[in-house]
């Protein structure tokens, strides 16, 4: 099946307010969703015009300089201070902070909110994720949820779990769209392993009754274990 991606763009005119500009640390890097990548360069501009130096996020499965993705992982080596996030929600600033000791600021261009979020604004989400670690360590029958949407799509860490925990048992749920009602009809797993977009794994884990961790999470205990 031919799959047809649009993406939305907001064509307002965006400008970051000079308050906001004036508390932000002299080395910044910028990072948005698809909506707002086309205003980076001019917030780029505005901030450079106060002498700060800015560089715009790189991150795995971008398409554009700027973008980031509920999957994106950081690939910027340059040295800057805090991340500056445009848009209007919170979990992509949440993913930079759980892969990074960098502060997130963010500016919400239709709101116009503007906060600073640090280490302690995820360390809930940490001792979530790593209840869930504890739980799956401990656990002998794992359910593996696969997703088919491309790009979500991540088969080949799911089946290495089978190799690296050769202890356990797995059960590999294939969806397109999760269906998390349908999860309860396999009581017998004690917990879940989400191969599909992170975000299931953090936001829609109220969602089910059985505890949730990305597979990303199995590979690099030290954020969870801190």
């Amino acid at each position: 099946m031919k799959t047809l991606f649009i993406e939305a763009r907001y064509e307002g005119r965006m400008r970051l307010p000079e308050e906001c500009a004036r508390v932000l640390p002299k080395r910044i890097c910028l990072a948005s969703t698809v909506q707002f990548v086309g205003s980076l360069s001019g917030i780029k501009r505005q901030l450079e015009e106060q002498g700060k130096k800015v560089f715009l996020f790189k991150g795995t499965h971008a398409r554009y300089p700027g973008q980031v993705l509920g999957c994106s992982k950081i690939l910027n080596r340059e040295d800057f201070d805090a991340f500056l996030y445009i848009g209007d929600g919170v979990f992509h600033p949440k993913e930079l902070l759980l892969q990074s000791d960098k502060k997130v600021f963010v500016f919400n261009p239709f709101s116009k909110k503007f906060f600073k979020m640090g280490q302690e604004d995820v360390k809930k989400i940490k001792n979530k994720i790593k209840g869930s670690l504890i739980k799956f360590l401990s656990s002998s029958n794992i359910g593996v949820i696969i997703t088919t949407k491309p790009g979500q799509m991540r088969l080949k860490q799911a089946l290495a779990l089978k190799e690296k925990y050769k202890d356990k048992n797995f059960y590999f749920l294939l969806f397109d769209t999760i269906d998390f009602q349908q999860l309860e009809n396999f009581p017998f797993i004690e917990c879940f392993v989400n191969t599909a977009c992170p975000r299931i794994a953090l936001d829609d884990s109220i969602r089910m009754e059985k505890p949730i961790i990305d597979v990303d999470y199995l590979s690099n205990y030290k954020v969870v274990t801190k």
